[in-house]
């Protein structure tokens, strides 16, 4: 099987209208290209596919010239951009091919939020959708895996991730080599461009100490006296790679600033496989000291996913009181608070005294090996 059936298709089909653009954001190598290739396996209508890494195309495409514009798109009723973020103003000029070419529809993807989010804000304002692709989620792997296949991969899972051609490797050795290799040619490929990020071992090393910090909560001071850099620097460099798809971050949530540490956010991987290239240890679970991270970062993450794909609007977050109680993830859904305690061994945990302390509409469940797939799929 060389096609894993992606959940963002049904989205795309969806979102393609004419005179509207969709915007397809995620990290590098996670199949949006194979995605567009999909979709356009079934478009009966004339397109025109292009990459933003093409010099020609490049040119282009940075004309705000409406009648260049309209000559590039020509007869065709789709123009699909790839690599959407490498082509100066490219919001724009989206901007203006819809407004002067009827009936267009517009397909843009980009592996950084840098500019392709911010290029296509503001100038697209009710024109656009957006939408995130993630390496594979268990919601797109249950339409190739039977339940105790899914069961029997889910060590592989929190070793080596979810990337799509993780996941088609045949052999565990196969999938640390690609997984080095986007680790060393592809994970900072567009923060390098940027100026000011120069020199990627400091990215490196942020990288890997926030591997090691997964759960907990990181301070911008603390990590900038281990890099030496300051503390405006380190912030920023965090930045950066959660608009490129590596990390994301969790802040914490409070009710009562006396009570509950609300400063210092967290930071999690969007693919284990990825964490675990980063600091070179591919070891099995049972001879780590890390699987509660691991577990921890796995299941929130798919949930996130979840979230995007069935477009479950919440706010995330973690909770955590200077008395040392707290939760791993909690999710604000229409006024409502929902607090999960995420454990790869025990099923029961004791729900925190404070956490429904005047607020019987919150909620509390422990997430474990038992029940895992409900919650992320």
């Amino acid at each position: 099987m060389n096609y894993i059936p992606q959940k963002q298709l049904e989205s795309l089909k969806k979102f393609a209208k004419p005179n509207k653009a969709v915007i397809i954001i995620g990290p590098r190598r996670c199949g949006k290209t194979t995605l567009i290739k999909k979709f356009l396996e079934g478009v009966k209508e004339k397109y025109l596919f292009v990459t933003g890494e093409d010099l020609i195309v490049k040119k282009q495409l940075s004309s705000q010239s409406i009648n260049k514009l309209k000559d590039f798109v020509g007869k065709n009723k789709f123009l699909v951009i790839d690599e959407a973020q490498k082509i100066s103003d490219i919001g724009l000029n989206i901007k203006l091919i819809i407004d002067h070419s009827e009936g267009i529809k517009i397909i843009a993807t980009g592996s950084s939020a840098f500019d392709l989010a911010k290029n296509t804000g503001e100038p697209l304002t009710g024109r656009k959708t957006t939408l995130k692709l993630f390496p594979l989620s268990q919601i797109e792997l249950n339409e190739i895996e039977s339940l105790a296949d899914t069961e029997s991969n889910l060590e592989s899972r929190l070793l080596y991730g979810s990337y799509p051609e993780v996941i088609l490797s045949r052999g565990n050795k196969e999938k640390e080599e690609y997984l080095k290799e986007i680790v060393s040619s592809y994970l900072y490929k567009d923060l390098l461009e940027f100026e000011g990020v120069r020199h990627s071992d400091k990215l490196v090393k942020l990288l890997q100490l926030l591997a090691f910090q997964i759960g907990k909560e990181v301070s911008y001071n603390e990590l900038g006296t281990q890099l030496g850099i300051s503390k405006n620097t380190a912030e920023r460099y965090l930045d950066l790679l959660e608009k490129t798809f590596v990390i994301y971050k969790i802040s914490a949530y409070s009710r009562n600033k006396r009570k509950e540490i609300s400063t210092n956010p967290r930071y999690n991987f969007f693919d284990n496989g990825i964490r675990n290239a980063l600091i070179n240890n591919f070891n099995l679970l049972d001879i780590r000291n890390d699987v509660g991270m691991l577990w921890e970062n796995y299941v929130i993450t798919e949930r996130m996913k979840k979230q995007e794909y069935k477009r479950i609007g919440s706010n995330n977050y973690f909770w955590r009181t200077y008395q040392g109680q707290e939760i791993d993830l909690v999710e604000e859904r229409k006024g409502k608070l929902f607090g999960y305690e995420i454990k790869w061994t025990g099923k029961k945990s004791k729900i925190p005294s404070d956490w429904r302390k005047n607020d019987e509409s919150t909620s509390y469940e422990v997430i474990n090996k038992e029940n895992y797939l409900k919650f992320i799929c």
